[in-house]
């Protein structure tokens, strides 16, 4: 190919949607050098697009100067385009995702497919099972990680439809932006000691009389080392190395008396330990179920309080997935009044704090 054939095929480069987000990025960032680091972009890299997509339009899209950069009238033009074609296409996107998930999208479709994500813990295999239980015709899968913030990115880019995980606390779950969020439960986080452990009979154990114990935990990306470490220098004491590792390990090091555990309240019966409840609750865990959002919000009674029973509709009666989203939300809930349930030290627990959320 000849340089000036070259040269015309630049000068034609196509503009695409990633180029009107770039465009709009550079707009609210104010000048290259911010716009790069919010990019993810080094910023000659940044400055070469720019003057590429100038070249394809005709003219130049900001003025530089030593204070930033600011939309030339050729600029404004096309950033107020892009205002209305970037949502535009990321709205169509999100409708054709919840098309395809819920086949045709018309009332009294059944969803196909529920494809759940969830971080490690009791819950998600009795959503699992109920799901498949309610919807025998749909196909029920999981994916897991430790990481909430990989589950959100998931979700958010179609790959699951449903996040079962929780956050330290009251702490922001990731993604607020893109996801919805509703909150399954508030519990308190136990200890797990061994059987053997002196403590072990306690109705509750003083997070300082844990002092200088080895200490086992399951991953996670969230604050909760830090909180939990916070807790332990509020009551005088630095924790000992903690064991992270996964929970079948966490369990083991528990049961042979090398190590003490943190778990949500929860946690199932197991031989060989016990769980028990930190005086004054120190530390919560939120549990959180994940969805992106539908066309409408759902109710406030979905959202906010128990739907005992809900999900379990008659055959060929799931108009929408707003209706699909709070039918996975009440079994979620649900789920969790099973495993509070399940528990004793659980159960007395919210027995002894009946003002504490529960489904």
């Amino acid at each position: 190919m000849s340089v000036g054939r070259a040269r015309l095929k630049l000068c034609r480069m196509e503009l695409e949607l990633r180029h009107l987000k770039v465009i709009r990025a550079i707009d609210e960032a104010g000048s290259l050098t911010r716009a790069a680091v919010g990019l993810g972009l080094a910023q000659p890299a940044l400055s070469a697009q720019l003057k590429r997509m100038e070249r394809a339009l005709g003219g130049e899209l900001f003025l530089r100067g030593r204070h930033g950069v600011r939309p030339t009238e050729l600029g404004e033009l096309v950033l107020e385009r892009a205002r209305v074609l970037v949502p535009a296409v990321a709205e169509l996107q999100e409708e054709a995702r919840r098309f395809s998930r819920c086949g045709a999208g018309a009332a009294g479709v059944r969803p196909s497919r529920f494809r759940l994500g969830g971080t490690h813990g009791p819950l998600l295999g009795g959503l699992v099972d109920r799901l498949a239980d309610a919807y025998p015709k749909a196909q029920v899968t999981t994916s897991t990680s430790w990481s909430t913030q990989e589950l959100a990115l998931m979700l958010a880019d179609g790959r699951i439809d449903y996040v079962l995980t929780g956050v330290c606390g009251r702490s922001r779950p990731p993604e607020e932006d893109r996801l919805v969020w509703r909150v399954l439960a508030d519990d308190p986080v136990f200890v797990m000691l061994g059987e053997a452990h002196p403590l072990a009979g306690r109705a509750e154990v003083e997070l300082g009389e844990l002092a200088g114990e080895r200490w086992a935990t399951v991953p996670g990306d969230g604050c909760f080392g830090e909180c939990f470490a916070a807790a332990c220098l509020r009551v005088g004491f630095a924790p000992e190395p903690v064991y992270e590792t996964d929970t079948a390990s966490c369990v083991h090091l528990v049961q042979v008396g090398r190590a003490v555990g943190l778990c949500r309240a929860t946690f199932p019966p197991m031989p060989g330990l016990v769980t028990v409840p930190l005086a004054g609750t120190p530390l919560m865990w939120r549990h959180l179920l994940g969805h992106r959002p539908a066309a409408r919000e759902l109710p406030a009674a979905d959202r906010d309080g128990p739907a005992s029973g809900a999900g379990r509709t008659a055959e060929g009666v799931v108009p929408s997935a707003d209706d699909t989203a709070a039918a996975v939300l009440a079994h979620a809930r649900a789920v969790h009044a099973e495993a509070v349930a399940a528990s004793p030290s659980c159960a007395r627990w919210y027995r002894a704090h009946p003002d504490a959320r529960v489904p």
